[in-house]
């Protein structure tokens, strides 16, 4: 995962927020992560590194597809840290996600779309 989203710093912002806290972002830990995936997590950690965690995204189709994956997983953790801050703040801090999941669909979009343009030509 190259790419940091702006759900991240969102996510980062909405925990801020709901902590009262101005100095900086805190450390990524497993209490904004579903249960079951933590738990689907904690089965193939005890596995071992899945394999796939080392093979790269060879077509842009694939890079494509692990860029969305990226958006909505931000967007999930986001949406997890909006639930679990103050209720007064929750309906704008969820559709503050989900706003910036939109851009960052939309801005996936046009550069797809921009790329088979180029290759096009």
């Amino acid at each position: 995962m190259t790419r940091h989203t702006t759900l991240y710093g969102l996510l980062a912002a909405c925990l801020l927020a709901s902590a009262g806290a101005t100095a900086h972002a805190p450390q990524s830990n497993d209490t904004l992560v579903a249960p079951a995936a933590a738990n689907k997590q904690a089965h193939e950690i005890a596995r071992g590194d899945p394999a796939r965690w080392y093979r790269e995204d060879a077509t842009s189709q694939q890079r494509r597809r692990t860029r969305q994956k990226e958006i909505g997983a931000a967007f999930e953790e986001a949406k997890i840290a909006c639930r679990q801050g103050p209720a007064t703040e929750r309906a704008d801090c969820l559709k503050a996600a989900q706003a910036t999941w939109k851009e960052e669909m939309a801005a996936e979009r046009a550069e797809a779309s921009a790329q088979v343009e180029s290759q096009v030509r």
